[in-house]
């Protein structure tokens, strides 16, 4: 992310794992609320398998497509709460959510929109687009190595640029933390979700300063393996100016020590422990004590890392969650149902 233009405008492209301060609108877990697995399975007994089938599609030509949809479900949790209001576009004098700039390089919104429009031939009104979001993202990760999501949300009905504020990948782990916090999310859930950046790319604009110009101190990030750092700045050349392009700035492979970019497996903790995770909140994992050791438990057993993972995005996808009353069925991903309402 490095100028200030980019401290605004840049976030991971594989999960990033979007660590949303929550400024104005706070919304806990809500346990009172019925998510089950396949809810939907007696009012559109083949949702699930429509999204299974277009996910995959487009998986074969994009395999990257996972890192892009677990990116898109954070940053839309993360704020107000697994509402799908991250999908809608500006209408009018009302700038949605997804115009903010943290949003501007997010991705999967035509893949969603597809779904939506092959579930409403065969259920009109039945699934929401916060649910295909879920399902869609849960077919990626499975894909990549996946989990299994509840559904029976709502879709809400207001979305306002104003509401997102996201930290930089400088953030320390305490102020991470904290921003977790908020939606009732621990350090476990904080160091575990990270482990998504297993997965997808990240633009060298989200970490070009810990090449070249370290807080301004003219020099790399002393906590990046020296090597590591000579292979990136091959790729990321040093900037010339303070605007961030994000149409031509070169990308890298989010997990640096695998052969396997796409899996979700825990290479990223290995990277985390020889110095060469990207972002510098990454990094961090290995410098703070109960991290370290969450890390170094991931490494020895990856399948406590798959067991927890699930865990925490079940907990993350249930942040917030609209039923009954509260919300609605939006007909079209991009736009709520009755705008003058």
């Amino acid at each position: 992310m490095f100028t200030k233009n980019i401290a605004e405008t840049c976030h991971i492209e594989a999960l990033h794992l979007a660590l949303l301060t929550l400024a104005s609108i706070l919304l806990p877990v809500n346990n009172s609320l019925c998510l089950e697995l396949h809810c939907y399975r007696n009012s559109c007994l083949q949702a699930e398998l429509v999204v299974k089938k277009i996910v995959k599609k487009h998986f074969i030509v994009d395999p990257s497509l996972p890192a892009g949809f677990l990116r898109l479900q954070f940053h839309d949790c993360f704020v107000r709460g697994c509402d799908g209001l991250v999908l809608i576009d500006s209408i009018g004098d009302n700038v949605a959510k997804k115009e903010a700039p943290p949003n501007l390089t997010l991705r999967g919104f035509e893949v969603n929109d597809e779904i939506k429009a092959d579930l409403e031939k065969r259920c009109k009104g039945i699934v929401s687009c916060v649910d295909t979001l879920a399902l869609a993202t849960q077919e990626g990760v499975a894909f990549a190595r996946g989990y299994a999501v509840q559904t029976g949300r709502r879709d809400g009905t207001v979305s306002n640029i104003s509401e997102v504020h996201i930290p930089v990948p400088s953030f320390s782990i305490s102020d991470a933390l904290k921003a977790f916090q908020n939606i009732s999310l621990d350090l476990d859930d904080l160091t575990t979700l990270l482990g998504a950046h297993a997965i997808g790319f990240c633009h060298c604009g989200f970490f070009v300063d810990r090449l070249y110009n370290f807080r301004g101190l003219g020099q790399p990030d002393p906590n990046m393996d020296s090597n590591h750092v000579d292979c990136l700045i091959k790729i990321c050349p040093k900037p010339a100016n303070q605007t961030f392009n994000i149409s031509t700035d070169p990308k890298v492979f989010m997990s640096q020590t695998t052969n396997t970019p796409f899996k979700l497996d825990t290479s990223f903790y290995h990277g985390v422990l020889g110095g060469e995770a990207l972002l510098q909140l990454d990094q961090q994992l290995a410098f703070t004590g109960i991290t370290e050791k969450i890390v170094l438990d991931y490494v020895k057993r990856p399948k406590v890392f798959r067991e927890n993972l699930l865990k925490a995005m079940i907990k993350l996808s249930s942040v917030g969650v609209l039923s009954d009353e509260n919300g609605e069925i939006r007909m079209n991903c991009r736009k709520i149902n009755n705008p003058s309402q």
